[in-house]
This record gives C-alpha cells, structure tokens and sequence, in this order.
C-alpha cells in the first residue's frame, strides 16, 4: 500500500505489531520488543529510504507479564525522536487492558515534524478530554491518534463524535489511523480545527495521504479563541510535571 511515500509523517495503527485479540498476558509479552529490537528498527529503516518520520506502535517489553503499549516516533535519520506510553487503558465494555499493559506516567512531549507542533495520544485516550486541552496548552497544533477501536453497538459514531469533538474544542487537527478487521472499526480519518471530517478512509485496509493546512489552525484560533476565552480565574487544570 506505500510504494510511494511522500507524506512527511507516516501513522501506523495500534496493534499494528499485532493483535491482543484472545491471547493471554505472558503471550502478549513473548511477542512484545524493547525499542531498539527488529520490530522499530524495520520502521527507522523505512523512514530514512521515504525521509518521513513514522509514527510506530508497538508492545514495549516491561515488567513481566505486562508491556506498554507504545508509539515511538522515529525520525529521517533512524532516530526515536520521542516515545508515548498509552495512558488510559481500555478496561470498559467488558475488555480489561490493565490486565497485559502497564500504564504510561505522562503526556507526549509535542515535537515539531515539518514545522508542524506535533502530539501523540492513542485510542482510549480520546475518551479524556483533558489530555488533548494539555496539548493545546502546550501549542500542539496536531495530534496523531493510532487506535484500535473495538467494534460493537454505536462504536463507529462513538469514534466520530469523540474525534471531532476533541479537534474542535481545542481547535486544532486530530488524525485518527484506526485497525480494521473482524472485531475493529476502521474509519481512520483527519479532522480540522473546527471539527469537520476532511478525510474518512472507511471499512478496509487502505494508506491515504492527506497535506494538512497548519496556517488553518491559526486562523480558526483567531476566530474562535476558545484557548484565551477559558476562565482560569474560576477554574484551571493543574498538571504534575513530566
């Protein structure tokens, strides 16, 4: 699907190194990696043959039976520019995520890719809106979500509604890259500062790339400064450093 890559940044879904659909914790661990294992190494060698970063997921070894569920953004040259482990983890709807995964401790740092102030953030995190206002704050003006969002009743319209509901209250583009297959939805898609779905891929495997307009950002800011209209004086969030 990427014989020709031009995009200066690639998102690979979550579970792209594999599925934990019916395996159990120490299997899930067997088949996790630590950064500078086969799995990242494909993926930095990718990235300096295209000079694109790729945003990769993957199982990263921890403390056994457990792993973090991971996205390590490498760079052009080889290099793990930045790494995010998930925060919020899937125990709900009858799936415990905590039971194989460790939690990660901290936001992803925004990094610039392209002069782009870019952020990360991975599927059920989308659920909890004040880690993408964190980023906000902190001068994203896009956030790469990998998912794997889980089939099932309304789920689709879930992710919709979630995704532009996070794009526009922050005022900023949210690119969704979600797994498909028997049990996830699909419907990778990008959203723009105002919430509107430029760009739905639907059922199926597919690679699109989509040139986002950053000056966009900006200007949907000025007309709608939702960021300098908060009021602080009678509420704030409060962030532990890190």
């Amino acid at each position: 699907m990427m014989k020709r890559v031009e995009a200066d940044v690639v998102v690979l879904p979550e579970y792209s190194m594999f599925s934990v659909v019916d395996q159990s914790p120490s299997e899930v661990y067997e088949g996790s990696e630590e950064l500078d294992d086969p799995w990242v190494t494909k993926f930095k060698r990718f990235a300096k043959e295209n000079s694109s970063y790729v945003l990769v997921t993957l199982f990263e070894r921890a403390s056994y039976p457990k792993v973090y569920n991971s996205a390590a953004l490498v760079s052009p040259g080889e290099e793990v520019v930045t790494v995010y482990r998930k925060i919020h983890l899937f125990d709900a709807l009858g799936i415990k995520e905590s039971d194989y995964v460790i939690p990660g401790t901290s936001p992803s740092e925004v990094v610039e890719i392209a002069r782009v102030r870019t952020a990360i953030a991975i599927c059920f995190d989308l659920r909890f809106p004040e880690l993408f206002r964190y980023y906000a704050l902190r001068g994203a003006e896009v956030v790469l979500v990998p998912s794997a969002w889980y089939s099932g009743p309304l789920k689709e319209e879930t992710l919709g509604f979630l995704s532009r509901a996070r794009a526009s209250e922050n005022v900023y583009y949210l690119v969704i890259a979600n797994q498909y297959g028997p049990r996830f939805t699909g419907r990778s898609m990008v959203v723009d500062p105002l919430g509107v779905v430029v760009l739905d891929l639907g059922i199926g495997e597919k690679y699109q790339e989509y040139e986002i307009d950053v000056d966009y950002v900006h200007e949907a800011r000025k007309a709608l400064p939702l960021l300098s209209l908060r009021r602080e004086d009678v509420y704030s969030l409060r962030f532990a450093p890190g």
